[in-house]
Parts: C-alpha cells; sequence; structure tokens
C-alpha cells in the first residue's frame, strides 16, 4: 500500500521522459494531461489514506531508516501534493493555447513534467540531500521553460535567476555538510531525534540560520530582488507555475525543518523568521501599490503572501499554524489563477501597461468577473478561501502578544485589494478602447481559470468539511514525534 507515494513523483518524472521520443504535439498533450490527471487521483487517494491509517512511509531499496532514502507522506506534503497536481494540470491545459509551437517543440512538455515531479518529490522526501536533489530537479526544469522563446527579457532574467539559485544552492549544500558533520545523519526524522538528544546549542541554530536564508532565497522570504523579473518574463502559464509552486516549496522547507528539526530555540529562529515576514509584506506591498504593469503587481502579491504564510509559523501555535496551512493551499491556488488571468488580459489588449488597457468587461464579462472573484479571494474577503487563513493567522498572532505584525498584516491585506482592484476598475471599466474583432481569442482559457475559482470558492464556502485535514496536518506540524515514528518505528 505504501508504495503509492511514489506515484505523484514517478508518473510525471516517467512521462517527462517518454515524450522526449515523440515529434507530435497533439500526441504530447494528451499525455502529459493525462499523466497529471492520473496524479490527481492518486494524490487524492492518498491523503485519505494517510486520514484513515496514519502518516505512509517508504523505504527505497529495503534499507531501513535512516540508512536508506525514505519517502514520507504526511497530512501536510500530501495536502501540498493534491493541490500541486490541480493547479498544475489547470496550468498546463492554459497552455495548450498560448505557449506556442516554438516553444512546444523544445520539449517544453517534458520539463513541465519534470518540475511537478521535482516539486512533488520536495513534498514526499524525508532525508534532507534528497530534498536537495528535488530542488535540483525543479530548478533546472525551471531554468529551461524560463529561457524557452530566447527572448531579451527571458535571456536576461534567466541568467540572475541562474546566479541566485547556483548561489543559494551552494549555502544548501554548506549547510548540509556541517549538518552532517555535527549529527552524522541526513534523515529528517532522526535529525529531529539527535539534534534533541545532543540540545540546539549555538552552532546548530547558526546552521539553522543557514537554512533559513537558503529556503528564504528560494521562497522569496525579504530576499526576493531576484523574482520580480524573473516571474514576469516568461509565458502566463509558467509564470502562473513559477508563482503557484516555485516560492511554495521553499516555504515548505521552512516548515519542515522548523517544526521537526531546529525548534527547540523559537526566540531566536521564529522571532527572525516573524521580522522578516514583516518586511516582506511591507515591501511586498508597496512594490504591488506602486506599479501600473499588470504582471508585476501580480509578481509582488506572490511576496506579500510569503510573508503572510511564514508569520503565522513564527507565532507557531495550533490556530496560527492552521491559518499558514489553509492560506498556504489557497495561495498556491489563487496565484495562479491571477497570473492566467493576468495573462488573458495581456492576451486580448497586446500589452501589460495598465494605463493602455480599458473597458474589457464590455466584451469580456466573465472573465472580468472571474477577476473579480480572484481579487475579493486574495484579499481575503469572506466567503473565499483567503478568508479562512487570514482569519487564524491574524487570531494566532493576536493570541500571542504579536500585535504589530498582526497589524501589519491586516493593513497590508487592504493594500493588497487595492492593488488588484486597480487592475479590475482601470483594465475592465472605462471606455472600451478595442473593438471585439481586434481583440485576441481568449475562450480556450477560460475552463481553467473557472476551476481555479471554483476551487477558492469551495475552499471558503466549504471550510467545514476541510478543516478536518488541515487540523490534522497542523497536528502532526506540532506533535514531530508521530513523524519520528511513523519514519523509525520507535
Amino acid at each position: 500500500m505504501n508504495n503509492i507515494i511514489t506515484l505523484p513523483i514517478l508518473i510525471p518524472l516517467l512521462t517527462g521522459i517518454f515524450l522526449i521520443f515523440f515529434r507530435s504535439i497533439p500526441l504530447q498533450k494528451w499525455i502529459s494531461a493525462i499523466a497529471l490527471i492520473v496524479t490527481t487521483g492518486v494524490s487524492a487517494y492518498i491523503i485519505h489514506l494517510i486520514s484513515t491509517h496514519g502518516i505512509l512511509t517508504l523505504q527505497l531499496g529495503g534499507w531501513e531508516a535512516p540508512y536508506g532514502i525514505t519517502l514520507v507522506a504526511d497530512m501536510f506534503a500530501a495536502l501540498l501534493v493534491l493541490t500541486t497536481a490541480m493547479v498544475s494540470l489547470c496550468c498546463l491545459y492554459y497552455a495548450f493555447g498560448t505557449v506556442g509551437k516554438n516553444r512546444e517543440r523544445f520539449y517544453f512538455f517534458s520539463f513541465f513534467l519534470f518540475l511537478v515531479a521535482g516539486v512533488n518529490g520536495s513534498f514526499f522526501t524525508g532525508d534532507i540531500f534528497n530534498l536537495f536533489v528535488c530542488f535540483e530537479l525543479m530548478l533546472i526544469s525551471s531554468y529551461v521553460l524560463l529561457s524557452l522563446g530566447g527572448e531579451r527579457i527571458q535571456l536576461r532574467e534567466t541568467i540572475k535567476y541562474l546566479l541566485i539559485n547556483i548561489i543559494s544552492s551552494m549555502i544548501f549544500v554548506l549547510a548540509i555538510a556541517y549538518l552532517y558533520g555535527i549529527t552524522g545523519t541526513l534523515n529528517m526524522a532522526d535529525l529531529s531525534v539527535k539534534v534533541a538528544e545532543i540540545g540546539q546549542d549555538g552552532l546548530l541554530t547558526t546552521v539553522s540560520l543557514l537554512f533559513l536564508v537558503v529556503f528564504g532565497l528560494k521562497a522569496a522570504l525579504f530576499l526576493y530582488f531576484w523574482l520580480p523579473g524573473s516571474y514576469s518574463a516568461p509565458p502566463p502559464a509558467v509564470a502562473a507555475l513559477f508563482g503557484a509552486l516555485l516560492t511554495k516549496v521553499g516555504i515548505y522547507a521552512i516548515f519542515r525543518t522548523f517544526t521537526l528539526i531546529f525548534y527547540h530555540q523559537p526566540e531566536v529562529t521564529h522571532t527572525l523568521m516573524m521580522w522578516m515576514a514583516a518586511l516582506t509584506m511591507i515591501l511586498g506591498t508597496i512594490g504591488a501599490v506602486a506599479h501600473w504593469d499588470v504582471k508585476k503587481i501580480i509578481v509582488y502579491n506572490v511576496i506579500v503572501a510569503v510573508g503572510l504564510i511564514i508569520f503565522g509559523l513564527s507565532v507557531f501555535s495550533s490556530v496560527s499554524l492552521i491559518g499558514s496551512l489553509y492560506y498556504f493551499v489557497h495561495d498556491m491556488i489563487i496565484k495562479a489563477l491571477l497570473f492566467l488571468l493576468a495573462g488573458a488580459v495581456i492576451i486580448i489588449a497586446r500589452t501589460h501597461k495598465l494605463h493602455e488597457i480599458s473597458g474589457l468587461i464590455r466584451h469580456h464579462p466573465y472573465l472580468g468577473w472571474l477577476f473579480f472573484i480572484a481579487a475579493l479571494s486574495l484579499a481575503g474577503i469572506p466567503p473565499f478561501g483567503g478568508f479562512i487563513g487570514k482569519v487564524f493567522i491574524t487570531q494566532g498572532g493576536l493570541e500571542n502578544g504579536d500585535y504589530i505584525v498582526a497589524g501589519i498584516g491586516l493593513f497590508t491585506s487592504l493594500l493588497v485589494l487595492y492593488s488588484v482592484m486597480k487592475i479590475f476598475l482601470n483594465g475592465f471599466w472605462g471606455e472600451t478602447i478595442l473593438s471585439k474583432k481586434e481583440e485576441g481569442k481568449v475562450k480556450n482559457v477560460l475552463l481553467p481559470c473557472s476551476i481555479l475559482a471554483a476551487l477558492t470558492i469551495l475552499l471558503g464556502l466549504g471550510a467545514e468539511w476541510t478543516y478536518v485535514y488541515f487540523e490534522q496536518a497542523v497536528e502532526g506540524l506540532m506533535n514531530p514525534n508521530f513523524y519520528i515514528q511513523a519514519v523509525l518505528h520507535d
């Protein structure tokens, strides 16, 4: 039964390899779509198994933990894998009619699937070195997806993105080496035991801060200077995939390491995280409000969400963690939706400058109201999915006495609403500049956008039904022994 947790990694990985040998683009589209549909179904079934049987583990190659390669599927990771599959499927369908043949014939679909495999592997790995390996699979795929097309802006941003990730990967390897030198293990469950036995002294806390820098770079936590250009350069389907998944893997790594391994000195690590989160929310909001570029507004809102999610982790209470996880899943969905909708707006208007767009709702009312729903959900307006997460995060912060940062979170939420409503009011209302004949075709992109919008509504209206899964995920994060016992069978 536990072998099933390999499938969300193997299905996209093997399918991506398989597609390299096919020249037919329509066949590649069908096969890649089927692969992600199956991955979605398998991921949903894994959540069912975890809810009934507990954490699932698999020791690859017959080597028992902590000596072999371990895969671990707890409720936290499984929820993210399911969300990844659903978001990726929507982005893939959107890409069918928008990325163009020049990208498709250079193995676009293979690298798309490789990226999904790397993301799922990062969520399910139980070994910190294999987390690095899955990171690299994901990053190498993202380099290709970012550079495909060969436009000047893509090449410029790819070089910057590549350099930043090479530097962060070097620090990652250094941090892993220090951690192995101190503890003699890289298995996450065994690391949790060893760090608790040794005691998280100044040296281990310093190593933990190295990991915070690495994962902070990858998650765009405070050190986000590389992100606005990199995420606005590729086509909308790729930008949506990046915005929904890449920073979220960095956030996941912070959650996993600072709830399972380095949770003994929260007055140092979690306090630092809190103020990094506060600055991230402030600076990201300034960027979103200041820009009049549709792409940049959405990109800077990715940064704001990172700060809010990490704030919930830094408070480190059951209430705040439920809020963070709820907003985590919601943000993966809503960021993909916003990038795809922004892409549709740009396809129609043939520009990303907001001052040059007006009156789109006359010929595209459905697209306009989809964007309106996405804007409300992003800002945390009930009854949409963003509301539930923000309420719990704010409640946890206030209960913990972190009034300043909780206030920053609420204030930046208002400015986030302003930034996206700016697109809606300026782009969709006003005088219609383009005639219907002159506008680009967007009918084929409305289906994935509708699915994502339905998901964010479901997260809000179906909170009572979904809450039990998030509660189980938080219970595992707050009690590392559940994870340790599942892996080491103590």
